[in-house]
This record gives structure tokens, sequence and C-alpha cells, in this order.
């Protein structure tokens, strides 16, 4: 049965499945401060599970159901293989937000997911780059690679390798000195956004609107959310902290 099954999609199948198993692992060994989500209870911790889930698998499809609108068969794009973790991120950091003001969580749980989300895209990306999808446009860099057959690209999912360790070494190193509190998965994501909006220029998607395309669109009105989100929660801590100091 094995045997059947290209050794693309089996290295990307294993990688998958590593990814997800390091998710929970690192989570598991964060310091117990650093778990903000402990102190909810088996419903609200399945809730927001939930809400992760299904808003990262729907939006990780939208791109692409976009991209196949007036194409023969567009609808069709719900149920092809195609997804796009940023998009997905999207979704799922929306959906857990909307679900948590529903059940009336009111402090942060993000920080408990950025350190591990860090380390399971890194080793994720690695299942895309063994898969040959993902990859980025043709290049003359000698460390570009044929995938496919299609000449020298860029290895666009090891830049992505790249930027998720180095940012699960930086959200260690915040874990560990407590800094940043409450605010690191913000931090990340909004650190993703970046990088995302600036290689994109390497990557070989077609311009959706006013000279960008849908990623980029999709991570610059992302980072700019989160960014207005992290400038007023701090706004809020501040006069908490105020109005503490008064009393």
């Amino acid at each position: 049965m094995i045997d059947s099954i290209e050794p693309e999609r089996l290295f990307y199948s294993v990688f998958m499945a590593l990814a997800f198993v390091a998710f929970i692992v690192v989570r598991r060994l964060l310091p117990r401060e650093s778990s903000p989500i402990s102190r909810l209870d088996l419903r609200q911790q399945v809730l927001l599970a939930t809400a992760a889930f299904v808003g990262g698998m729907i939006c990780a499809k939208i791109p692409f159901v976009l991209a196949s609108i007036g194409k023969p068969h567009g609808v069709l794009a719900w149920a092809a293989d195609g997804k796009t973790v940023t998009a997905g991120l999207v979704g799922a950091y929306l959906c857990v937000e909307f679900t948590k003001r529903l059940i009336g969580i009111t402090f942060k749980t993000g920080d408990s997911f950025a350190l591990p989300l860090a380390v399971a895209l890194a080793i994720g990306r690695l299942g895309c780059f063994f898969n040959g999808c993902c990859h980025g446009i043709a290049t003359n860099l000698p460390w570009g690679v044929d995938f496919h057959g299609l000449g020298p690209m860029h290895p666009t999912q090891l830049y992505e390798v790249l930027f998720h360790a180095s940012m699960a070494m930086l959200l260690w190193h915040l874990t560990l000195s407590r800094k940043m509190p409450t605010h690191r998965l913000q931090f990340y994501l909004i650190s993703y956004c970046i990088y995302r909006f600036i290689t994109e220029s390497i990557r070989p998607e077609p311009v959706f609107a006013v000279g960008l395309t849908i990623f980029q669109w999709t991570v610059l009105l992302f980072g700019i959310g989160l960014a207005i989100q992290w400038i007023t929660e701090l706004r809020d801590e501040a006069r908490e902290e105020a109005r503490k100091e008064l009393s």
C-alpha cells in the first residue's frame, strides 16, 4: 500500500504529522506561567480549539476559491488539495478571538500558541519542500532548486523554515525572560505578515488588485489589524495601571 504512494506525498504527510506532534509537545513544555490557557476549563479549551480548526480550514481555502471565480467548475476549489497557511492563520486567529468574546473570556491566551506554532510551521514547511509545492520563481542563485523539472527555483519553503525557526528561538528567549507578556503571538504574526509581504515578490502568484497579490493583501490587512489590536490593548493596560495607582 505504501509502495503506491508517491515519495513526495509520503514525506509531506510525515512532516505534517511531525509538525502536529511538535506543536503539542512544545506547548506542554512551556513554563506554566506562560500558558494562560490552563486557566480555561475543558469546555472552553474545546470551543477555542474547534474555532481555531474550523476558521483555519475554511480560510485556508478562500484564496484558491477567489482565484477560481469565473473558471469552469470553480466551485470545486473548495474540495481541491490547495490550502494556504497564511489565510489559515488569519482565519484561526479571528475565529478564536470571536469565540472568546462569545463565551466571555477576557484574558489573553495567545502566548500559549506563539512558540509551538513557530516550531510547527518550521517543520511543516520542510514537508512542503520535499513535496515540491509552495516554491518560488525561477532564479540563477546557486541554491536554486529544480522542482518537478521546471529548472532552478527559489526554495521559498526553506526560507520560511529559517524564518519560523529564528522566530521560535526569539520567542523562547522572550518566554524565559518573561518579556512581551500577552503580546508574543501578535509579535510573531505581525513579523510573519511583514516577512510574507516582502517575500511575495519571489513567489509565482498573480496580481490580485492594485499591484499586490491576494496574499499580500491578506497579510497587509491582517498585520494592520493586529497592530491596531496591540496598540489598543497597550492603551487599556496603561489606563488600568493608572487606575490602580490612584485607588
